[in-house]
């Protein structure tokens, strides 16, 4: 088994890899939109402190993140069979579903999408764990 923690992306918040393969399957770790230097896409705060997160902008990150992981598996995103997508607030659902949408259509991974109280840092609003099926070279 090859599992791997990538130059140059966002070093894990704990020991694990940002993938592992198990023969024809890469399962890639939950993944957030934080960038290298620990900032994170579309949080905007006002001069009155209120913060706003664009979940759209989330997503792309969050999906194009995977993407590179992917790659450096020799693999891609046509090459998930199944998503599991991590939401802190469930009235994001269809702003998430939207920026999916550019990634993805009817032929894309099965997926499910739960609702959680929280994640690791208060300005992630998403975390997605991806499964791609990519057969070893020979």
């Amino acid at each position: 088994m090859e599992s791997e923690v990538i130059a140059g992306r966002p070093r894990p918040r704990g020991k694990y890899p940002h993938y592992k393969r198990a023969g024809d399957f890469i399962f890639v770790s939950g993944t957030t939109a934080r960038r290298p230097d620990d900032t994170f896409p579309g949080v905007e705060t006002d001069e009155r402190g209120t913060t706003r997160i664009d979940i759209r902008a989330q997503t792309r990150m969050v999906l194009e993140s995977i993407r590179e992981i992917l790659r450096a598996a020799d693999a891609d995103l046509a090459d998930c069979v199944r998503l599991t997508t991590y939401l802190t607030n469930m009235k994001d659902f269809a702003g998430y579903n939207e920026a999916y949408g550019e990634f993805f259509d009817y032929t894309g991974p099965a997926r499910a999408t739960v609702g959680v109280s929280e994640l690791a840092h208060p300005h992630a609003v998403i975390e997605i764990e991806a499964v791609a099926y990519k057969p070893v070279a020979k």
